[in-house]
């Protein structure tokens, strides 16, 4: 199950399980003439929220999940499947990802390089961190195409053999939808962010639907994820991050 999931897990099971609540949802009287993409400003940062992950084989899994993230450093999370024990533990940091499978026994310890050599996965803590908070995938250059269409920018991206689309709302300057796809066909990822809520003024991703394409040794395989946001705080303090085998 581990290895099913793992290509799944890393690229989106860092945040949020709880009760659902109503968010503040971020508002702005300001539109981007200009393409200027917002970045979530931070040191530290606590979420809490719930997740629903469905799987190729059928099988759908429900749980809680917290998370705590030191911007460009690190991103710690543990998933609580709804029995109040903990059936995952995981760190991303710059090198390497390392998960803690408490209920099958299969931990991973791998660097990024080892994720992209077995799953075609080409992942990086700066690209997780993005995914997470509804950023661009990279940093924009002359290289990249980008045009405006109506209330969104479209921005279209090429890094190390996979291609980003972008749909930039131009009310908050976040990702709205994102669709990458290996330039091999091996994998792919489609991202939507339906709700941003205001987290001291600034916008937050509050709900999202995402669909991996992922290769692990079993074949292709395709996981479905809905994430809810329930509460995010911004620390102004450091946190710990606990984690071992």
């Amino acid at each position: 199950m581990t290895k099913q999931f793992f290509g799944a897990l890393i690229v989106f099971a860092f945040i949020f399980g709880g009760c659902a609540k109503r968010p503040n949802l971020y508002t702005s009287d300001e539109i981007m003439q200009e393409f200027d993409p917002a970045y979530l400003d931070f040191e530290y940062l606590t979420a809490r929220g719930r997740i629903v992950i469905e799987e190729a084989n059928g099988k759908t899994t429900r749980g809680t999940i917290n998370l705590r993230a030191k911007k460009d450093s690190i991103i710690w999370f543990s998933v609580t499947p709804g029995l109040g024990l903990e059936a995952f533990r995981g760190a991303v940091t710059r090198d390497k990802v390392r998960l803690k499978d408490r209920l099958n026994g299969g931990d991973i310890n791998m660097s990024f390089v080892e994720i992209a050599d077995r799953y075609d996965l080409n992942l990086s803590l700066e690209l997780l961190q993005n995914l997470i908070y509804a950023n661009v995938p990279h940093e924009f250059s002359y290289r990249d195409r980008l045009i405006r269409v109506g209330q969104y920018f479209e921005l279209t991206q090429a890094r190390e053999g996979i291609r980003y689309h972008s749909r930039v709302s131009t009310l908050h300057g976040k990702v709205q939808e994102l669709s990458s796809t290996s330039m091999s066909d091996r994998g792919g990822l489609l991202a939507n962010y339906h709700v941003f809520e205001d987290l001291e003024g600034q916008p937050f991703p509050n709900q999202m639907l995402l669909k991996l394409t992922y290769k692990s040794p079993e074949g292709v395989q395709i996981a479905i994820v809905n994430l809810e946001m329930t509460k995010v705080e911004i620390s102004r303090t450091s946190l710990n991050f606990p984690f071992q085998f």
